[in-house]
């Protein structure tokens, strides 16, 4: 049997090791600014000017919201061929473009003086979104990571990025109190840019130039890698999976404070129970990242999945104690934001490098859609009902049936082939690059 020699026996693997090692150190790094301040100015903000854009713009408040829904949705339109530039060129150009485009978009949506202007912003601001929030620097942490590296590369940018909300909507609310909305965004704009446009064109690595050959052989290889994933019976249990828990966890994050509310607690309580979801998300990522260690990665995530079927479906029966109530939501989130970090590394995993980005998207853009449109279907539930109690139990279910596609994907029949891109053609690539 052929056997590889650790890169550590020799003087020039170890400098290769520790070079790879202080490029990604200094990747992430980046990225953990460039996420963090990227959420902050491009998606929360947007809460805390609704009220303010709505008088100005004298709309009524879900015609306002409604751009918000065209951003996302826009984002998820944009998934596949930002997956495929990504691919093909690497993240450097795209992010800082999308740095730039997000800067703009932002200063445009500080002068708009009516609801189709907005909606316009909003469609830009969507496709910016894609080349430089999550699903692009997860890419890139994917190409610059090795295996055993990425869990923890993809945990530091989460964590960090995870105090997006904590840090930006004080900060946001303080200026727009002192300078107006409309002041306060190009404020935000102006820090956006100064931030992200440098660290994403001087730390995002780029694809190195090859010749025609080269090029082409590329190419093959990707299209066969994304083939094979698409025609994969586990790559559709996975999509299945994050599809229906994405629309869970969107429904909980968009209603649990009107529930909360509705069962007779007060607004203050119920808005601080609710920010437990993002202290909690955090919490999950840093023990499921642990977890992963010493059990696979799909069976952890499941065991999430399923402690947040639990807490989703107690909520109705304990909800109505303040002691219950957060029992059961922090409960569920501790699984808020494990659906993030599991999904590339479970699709590196199984499908490799090589392709990543355009797979990745395949997956991406049903999740975004059914996180767009689920809260939707569960207010209107609710109006059908009268009550969230189906709605919760729907939550439940999902979250179940989340879990359950997570351990079909993982059984032995839905194994993936060899992923393209982590073997030693796959280790001499990223060497090279």
């Amino acid at each position: 049997m052929l056997r590889l020699m650790p890169a550590a026996t020799t003087p020039a693997a170890a400098s290769i090791e520790a070079g790879g090692r202080h490029r990604l150190r200094t990747v992430v790094a980046a990225l953990t600014v460039t996420q963090t301040i990227g959420y902050g100015v491009l998606y929360y903000v947007f809460s805390v000017f609704l009220a303010p854009m709505t008088a100005d713009l004298h709309a009524s408040p879900a015609a306002v919201t409604g751009a918000l829904t065209v951003a996302v949705l826009t984002t998820a339109a944009a998934a596949v061929p930002v997956g495929r530039w990504l691919d093909r060129r690497g993240g450097r150009s795209l992010m800082t473009c999308g740095s730039l485009l997000g800067t703009g978009a932002v200063l445009a949506w500080s002068q708009v003086t009516d609801v189709r202007q907005l909606y316009a912003v909003f469609t830009v601001l969507g496709i910016a979104s894609a080349m430089v929030l999550y699903e692009a620097a997860f890419a890139v942490v994917v190409a610059t990571s090795t295996a055993s590296q990425r869990a923890g590369a993809l945990l530091a940018v989460t964590v960090v990025a995870g105090f997006a909300s904590t840090i930006f909507l004080p900060l946001a609310a303080g200026l727009q109190e002192h300078h107006g909305w409309r002041t306060t965004l190009v404020i935000l704009a102006l820090g956006y840019c100064v931030l992200a446009v440098p660290l994403h064109a001087l730390a995002v690595p780029a694809r190195p130039r090859r010749d025609a050959a080269a090029l082409a052989v590329d190419h093959v290889a990707r299209r066969s890698a994304v083939r094979a994933a698409l025609r994969h019976r586990g790559f559709w249990l996975l999509t299945a999976a994050f599809v229906i828990h994405g629309s869970a966890v969107a429904v909980v994050s968009v209603h649990l404070i009107t529930y909360l509310t509705g069962r007779g607690h007060p607004a203050a309580f119920a808005a601080a129970v609710a920010g437990l979801l993002g202290v909690m998300s955090v919490t999950g990522r840093i023990v499921t990242t642990g977890l992963t260690r010493r059990h696979s990665t799909a069976a952890v995530t499941a065991a999430v999945f399923g402690i947040q079927a639990a807490a989703a479906a107690a909520l109705p029966a304990f909800g109505a104690t303040r002691t219950g109530a957060i029992c059961c939501v922090v409960l569920f989130g501790t699984g808020f934001g494990v659906g993030t970090i599991a999904r590339p590394a479970l699709l590196a995993q199984r499908y490799g490098t090589t392709g990543y980005a355009t797979i990745a998207a395949a997956l991406t853009l049903p999740t975004t859609v059914a996180k767009a449109f689920a809260p939707l279907a569960a207010a209107a539930l609710y109006l059908t009902a009268g009550t969230y109690t189906p709605v919760l139990a729907l939550v439940g279910a999902a979250c179940a049936v989340a879990a359950a596609c997570l351990i079909l994907a993982a059984a032995p029949a839905a194994a993936a082939p060899p992923p393209i891109g982590c073997g030693v053609a796959g280790s001499a690539g990223r060497l090279a690059a």
